[in-house]
């Protein structure tokens, strides 16, 4: 079975994945890389956190398959609209 290796990316910081995990496809790996960015974008969102997350997914000799970025970006009409007055 092969192995994966999911490399993490926030702003400027960087977490490299030592060990790897042993999944059935390049397809299963993409998915697991889907599903963590996630929920690495929406544990940083309540916190109000700049959200934008990468996971760089290598196979077994550390090249490179594929890349998965999760963003969010919330932008707010200042000043707020008021309601009607009738």
């Amino acid at each position: 079975m092969p192995r994966f290796y999911f490399d993490v990316r926030e702003g400027t910081r960087f977490i490299p994945d030592e060990v790897g995990v042993e999944l059935d496809s390049l397809e299963a790996a993409e998915r697991e890389a889907a599903t963590a960015a996630a929920e690495m974008g929406r544990d940083r969102l309540p916190k109000g956190d700049s959200c934008v997350v990468t996971i760089e997914v290598s196979n077994e000799h550390r090249q490179q398959m594929l890349t998965v970025k999760v963003s969010m970006d919330i932008d707010r009409v200042e000043p707020p609209p008021q309601p009607p007055r009738w």
